[in-house]
């Protein structure tokens, strides 16, 4: 290499334009960033209005939950007032909102239009993560030291509830069948639910993998993907057997994870500041495909298939400010 060629490739380097240049290759595509001003501390889970084309983002630490815009691009609303909302679900058929807070464990249900509040449940402690099955018309909602409730969507009262050994944080219902996958850390297990009988029916390891936040669903193929903190690792479980099928090492702190069955791909969401991409060979054969930067404290966000879009929430630390960024999935 000639001294004016190695200039060349310093000044390109110390510029970002070799980075650029590599990045531009990567099966995420940065295409819009929404700004939360005003928006202080972590930023949780995520619900998707098609119709409306609205992202309803839960900002714990600010205690509301943010409206935005997708055809704009901007907020359009923030629901004040909240207690650490750390769940949220859209139903689109009653036009309901549906958001669970940490402090006191309540549950409140708003208009999806006028977002005025409707309803609120009382689960007494640490309500979390929610989920809709859309051919039931349920809600289930995790809370406390260790149960999910039942609400009926349409009139939101809630109808039951389902023991567990500690709290649980993500789950992923089966949509051709009847369980309920559940991540509860505190027990160090994933339990298997049957929604039928509204019991526990098993509980699967994770091979020595701990701190099993997040999780994701590949139905068809029969397999169960978990996020692990300690040490950072993604444990493909059989959902037939529960039995480990592979382990891969993924970036710190991951709290989101996303399986896109087009491209066969997992997208895990860390707050180390990357979105590793794995690749799903087949059903037994993973390997991590890249990496992208984002942001430190990035962990949460949410993948929309129709859209081919991935979504993450990036907090205000320092410098950078509180915003979403939109993926473009290539």
């Amino acid at each position: 290499m000639s001294s004016k060629t190695t200039y060349l490739a310093i000044v390109l380097c110390c510029t970002g334009i070799i980075t650029v240049a590599a990045q531009s290759g990567l099966p995420l595509k940065l295409k819009q960033t929404i700004s939360l001003p005003g928006v202080e501390g972590r930023i949780d889970h995520f619900a998707f209005d098609p119709a409306g084309e609205r992202l309803f983002v839960c900002a714990v630490g600010n205690n509301t939950v943010e409206v935005l815009d997708l055809r704009n691009g901007d907020r359009v609303h923030s629901i004040t007032g909240l207690g650490a909302p750390q769940g949220v679900a859209f139903v689109p058929d009653v036009n309901r909102l549906f958001v669970a807070n940490d402090k006191g464990g309540i549950c409140k249900i708003y208009d999806g239009k006028s977002f005025q509040p409707v309803e609120e449940l009382n689960f007494k402690d640490d309500a979390d993560n929610i989920r809709y099955d859309e051919v039931t018309k349920k809600i289930y909602i995790g809370f406390g030291s260790g149960g999910i409730a039942i609400v009926s969507a349409p009139d939101g009262k809630q109808i039951g509830s389902i023991k567990l050994s500690a709290h649980p944080e993500a789950f992923d219902l089966e949509k051709q069948g009847k369980r309920i996958f559940v991540n509860v850390p505190d027990a160090r297990h994933v339990a298997v639910i049957d929604r039928e009988k509204g019991e526990v029916i098993d509980k699967w390891g994770t091979d020595l993998a701990l701190a099993n936040f997040p999780m994701a669903l590949d139905e068809a193929n029969h397999r169960l993907f978990v996020g692990c903190r300690l040490p950072s690792r993604l444990v493909v479980l059989n959902t037939d057997s529960g039995d480990v099928v592979a382990k891969i090492d993924i970036s710190g702190d991951t709290d989101d994870i996303f399986y896109d069955n087009k491209r066969h791909r997992i997208y895990a969401i860390c707050g180390s500041g990357k979105i590793d991409i794995i690749e799903q060979t087949n059903p037994k054969t993973y390997k991590a495909l890249t990496k992208v930067d984002t942001a430190n404290g990035a962990r949460t966000g949410l993948f929309v298939p129709e859209r081919d879009t991935l979504f993450v929430a990036v907090p205000h630390r320092g410098p950078q400010r509180a915003e979403i960024r939109s993926y473009q999935v290539e």
